[in-house]
């Protein structure tokens, strides 16, 4: 029998998840090129010490997500996704309104917790497009998810650059008027894909990220593949914690030139992962395309270390460009783990793993970049970090291969 097609109002969702999460992105990274001047202007730090204090804020949204994302992932399998998505949509127009107006560092530090809180909407956005996508179609929707993360990393970057010429605060602004027109939109077109029969008892042990770990017991081949996603999000966690600040030590980038480089990036995973991801799965699988992506992820780190001008900055970067084949397909293969009234707790715990994790990159991150670039030092280098990050990736990597051969065996 011939599967019924989806239902236009699904369709409209999905679209909806999608323009969601690039617009989350557009509003994340509008803030990226402007954040070393916004500390400076309101600490009154030098570049090393902003990049310290922007690896704890980094830290402190990582920790807003790790504890509200399995929250978050079983409430919405308990009243189900429409009404969580669209209050976390609401937090973050407000945290941004909190950025802008920031007179301190310590405003910055709870806007960028409440930040983190809020920006946990993913868990429930990929629990919806598990609840209407069959386990195989998993990969290239969780793929296509990618895609829309990249194209918002493309816009965001860029737009927050140009922006900032106008001033540090400006951008926020900006991001709290696209974060209110997509609360708007929400609001008309999103429906809600988890039946009641579906829905479980909500369970405070189980919401809470450790009891995530826990449960994940339950569930064979979950626990090491989570692992390995810790890991990749630990040693990939060095370009959000220093990026910019990277950009400025080594070649003295304006924020314009901070945005320009995220966002080619961004268009360079954006065709990777909504381009490629489909055909790479279905030519080599999602294990295969995951270590294809560990690979180049481990290379294009360090060769970030070493490069000497923007161009060959660029070339790297399509390098590297299948890095983002990791994230959705470790995602897609543990959703084929865990039965359908679960996929909110996995995707919590899932956030839960990897916000911990990039929790703890960040700050360590920071610290290396920032001991490697203090003043005392008698040569002080920006690039020692990236050859940690690759070191750590290559890890990563034999972990990937040796969890899934465990788990075969």
């Amino acid at each position: 029998m011939q599967a019924a097609r989806p239902k236009p109002v699904l369709n409209r969702a999905v679209i909806f998840i999608l323009i969601t999460v690039f617009l989350d992105m557009v509003g994340f990274g509008i803030i990226i090129p402007v954040l070393p001047a916004l500390i400076g202007q309101v600490g009154h730090v030098t570049l090393g010490e902003a990049a310290v204090i922007g690896g704890w804020m980094a830290a402190g949204y990582s920790l807003a997500q790790f504890l509200s994302g399995p929250f978050l992932g079983n409430l919405s399998d308990r009243y189900g996704r429409r009404p969580l998505l669209l209050l976390a949509i609401a937090g973050l127009g407000i945290d941004f309104l909190l950025h802008a107006l920031a007179p301190t560092l310590a405003w910055l530090f709870v806007g960028r917790i409440l930040a983190g809180f809020c920006g946990a909407s993913w868990v429930i956005a990929n629990a919806f497009i598990a609840d209407i996508t069959a386990p195989e179609d998993r990969g290239r929707a969780f793929g296509m998810m990618g895609a829309a993360f990249g194209l918002g990393f493309v816009i965001g970057p860029a737009v927050g650059g140009l922006l900032g010429t106008l001033g540090p605060r400006v951008p926020f602004y900006v991001a709290a008027a696209v974060s209110g027109m997509n609360l708007i939109y929400g609001w008309f077109v999103l429906p809600e894909t988890l039946s009641s029969d579906k829905r479980r008892s909500f369970d405070l042990a189980r919401a809470n990220p450790f009891g995530a770990f826990k449960v994940f017991r339950s569930y064979p081949g979950v626990l090491p593949l989570c692992a390995v996603m810790a890991m990749f999000f630990f040693f990939s966690s060095v370009y959000p914690a220093i990026w910019p600040f990277w950009g400025k030590a080594n070649f003295g980038w304006s924020e314009a030139m901070v945005g320009l480089t995220l966002a080619v990036f961004g268009v360079v995973m954006a065709v990777f992962q909504g381009l490629l991801t489909g055909p790479a799965v279905k030519l080599w699988g999602e294990f295969r395309v995951a270590v294809i992506g560990l690979l180049c992820a481990a290379i294009a780190a360090t060769g970030y270390g070493l490069v000497g001008s923007l161009a060959v900055v660029i070339v790297l970067m399509v390098v590297h460009g299948p890095e983002g084949f990791v994230h959705p397909m470790l995602t897609a293969i543990l959703s084929q783990r865990v039965p359908e009234n679960a996929q909110g707790e996995l995707q919590g715990g899932i956030s839960a793993i990897t916000n911990l994790a990039m929790l703890a990159g960040t700050v360590f991150f920071a610290q290396v970049f920032g001991w490697f670039m203090h003043e005392g030092r008698a040569n002080p280098s920006p690039d020692m970090v990236f050859f940690v990050a690759g070191g750590g990736l290559v890890l990563t990597l034999l972990a990937m291969i040796w969890a899934t051969r465990r788990e075969e065996a």
